[in-house]
């Protein structure tokens, strides 16, 4: 296992990713819709708001362990489902839900994985992780798909709700994003300086989209993620829907991308468990506001209804700090979780949970806190938020 030690950020861990792997898989991660000025806002916002230091507290005895939909977490952070993990580094779902058993937070798998629910299931002794579900034209593959999900020990549903389209990313069209990368002579060099990751890309089986290659009818180019989205994803998706999805599914649903009050107050009343204040990481609607911006008036709504997490542009411990103080009973991290896992694999994930777990725990004492469960926005100052 390598020393990071002196791996000290999120954004060390960005940097070695960026030098670890291939352009196309790092620009999907790293970058937006558009002008990606909602992706970008989703980290900056959180710098404008600012804590309260407090003094000549007792900081013994401190806690940030939590509760999100009744399971018991070491911090109120999960791993959030990102398309394409295994493209960041071999076998990167099957490491990054090894590294969230172990240090005791969720791990949510992308209906667009390398790595299958079966494999998760396999290589974590069947320890139950989240399931992301994107709705598709083909019902009876969603409801194979849920089966699936239920067979590997899945105990609940991630129900995204923003991507009925796939938002217009730059970057993956300049790069020609696909799964295995095409052999062209730009691909082939950019892989020349990626010895690490190639490597680890030939120790693998697993190279295109696990939940999807042999299980799903009629896909003409699996390997491309626009064309699968634009023949498989449904853009006639309805509260309907997530009705129909909720029976046949039977256990602990989530609702993934809301921003809007309206919105947040049909998805209380849907029957779910929790709901994502999301957009998609500045990735689908550019233009946007950052999802803690739309946090608080969402929590104001429905915060008494329904449990209210959100996710994007966590970097820190401090970012979770914040978002917990204006109402999330739950974060989700994605780019943070991408960033650990291109950097060094298993042991990148570990690194970025222990810097969010230990930038969370000390700013909260600094705040006066001890524990996670008495944090409200007092710890803020008035103005900033």
């Amino acid at each position: 296992m390598p020393d990071l030690s002196k791996i000290t950020c999120i954004e060390d861990l960005r940097v070695v990713a960026k030098r670890r792997v291939p352009r196309m898989f790092y620009d999907y991660a790293d970058s937006g819709a558009w002008t990606e000025s909602t992706y970008r806002a989703n980290e900056s916002d959180f710098h404008k708001i600012k804590l309260r230091q407090r003094v000549a507290v007792n900081m013994e005895g401190r806690s940030t362990r939590s509760t999100m939909i009744g399971q018991d977490v070491a911090m109120p952070v999960a791993i959030a489902p990102t398309g394409l993990t295994g493209m960041q580094h071999a076998d990167g779902e099957i490491l990054g839900a090894r590294a969230a058993k172990a240090f005791g937070v969720p791990f949510t798998l992308s209906t667009m994985s390398i790595c299958s629910l079966e494999d998760i299931a396999e290589h974590t002794g069947r320890h139950p992780f989240w399931f992301q579900l994107y709705v598709m034209k083909d019902r009876d593959f969603i409801e194979r798909l849920i089966e699936r999900a239920r067979a590997a020990n899945v105990s609940a549903l991630q129900l995204t709700l923003d991507l009925q389209i796939l938002g217009q990313r730059h970057k993956d069209i300049k790069n020609g994003l696909s799964t295995p990368p095409k052999p062209t002579i730009a691909n082939m060099i950019n892989l020349a300086t990626k010895p690490h990751w190639c490597l680890g890309m030939l120790g693998t089986k697993r190279r295109t989209f696990g939940n999807i290659a042999g299980h799903a009818k009629g896909v003409k180019d699996l390997s491309s993620l626009s064309s699968w989205t634009a023949e498989q994803f449904d853009p006639a998706l309805s509260w309907a829907d997530v009705e129909w999805i909720k029976k046949r599914w039977g256990g602990k649903l989530i609702l993934k991308g809301i921003m809007d009050v309206e919105d947040a107050r049909l998805a209380a009343s849907s029957g779910a468990d929790a709901l994502i204040v999301s957009n998609h990481g500045g990735r689908q609607l550019d233009g946007a506001p950052s999802s803690i911006a739309a946090l608080p008036a969402i929590v104001d709504a429905v915060g008494s209804e329904i449990e209210v997490w959100m996710d994007g542009g966590i970097r820190s411990g401090q970012d979770v700090l914040k978002a917990r103080a204006l109402g999330a009973r739950g974060t989700l991290i994605g780019r943070s979780f991408l960033y650990g896992l291109g950097a060094y694999g298993q042991a990148g994930v570990t690194r970025a949970l222990q810097i969010i777990h230990k930038e969370l725990d000390v700013t909260m004492a600094f705040c006066g806190r001890t524990d996670i469960e008495n944090v409200d926005s007092s710890i803020l100052l008035p103005g900033t938020f």
